[in-house]
């Protein structure tokens, strides 16, 4: 597979972050008939948050993003975005991975919601997402944390790899 890693994010990743929201979720924006090519992006802006964001890099070079935004509750899984060149390669599952079993040792539920028809809810499914509700144009999902003999342990740092939180009063999420 392809080297990459996660490093935290800052408020100068936005722009190019919402440029890639926009390539990313076009064709399903499109395909629902709900793309507009500024608000793509505003949402993106509204809603970032580098404290509870990492940059996904491949070989060195931008490739894309993932928030873990904590609640009372649960973690919700946000702008989880990953160039089109970079797809398809195992990367967003080795990224997901990486996440959930943070989440699992906290005993942490994650929710988030997916576009109708997108390809992304398969990954979800894979990785132990299942429907919560659903309307028109948005799939909510949640999984709950697995069982510790459920989980996989061979997922974690290597090195060379930043950790998933560089510290952990940034996410609630311990490395």
């Amino acid at each position: 597979m392809t080297d990459w890693e996660l490093r935290p994010a800052l408020m100068a990743d936005v722009e190019g972050v919402a440029e890639l929201r926009a390539v990313v979720m076009r064709p399903d924006l499109e395909r629902l008939g709900r793309y507009d090519e500024q608000r793509v992006r505003q949402r993106l802006r509204d809603g970032f948050t580098p404290a509870h964001t990492w940059m996904i890099e491949v070989d060195g070079a931008p490739a894309g993003c993932v928030a873990l935004r904590p609640t009372k509750t649960a973690y919700w899984l946000e702008h989880f975005y990953l160039d089109p060149d970079s797809q398809g390669r195992g990367i967003g599952s080795a990224v997901l991975s990486r996440l959930l079993e943070r989440c699992d040792r906290e005993d942490a539920v994650v929710r988030l919601n997916v576009l109708q028809g997108s390809s992304a809810r398969r990954l979800y499914e894979r990785h132990g997402f299942t429907v919560e509700s659903e309307d028109a144009v948005d799939v909510f999902m949640v999984r709950r944390p697995s069982s510790p003999g459920d989980r996989d342990h061979s997922v974690g740092t290597r090195p060379g790899e930043s950790s998933l939180s560089p510290s952990p009063a940034r996410s609630g999420l311990h490395p």
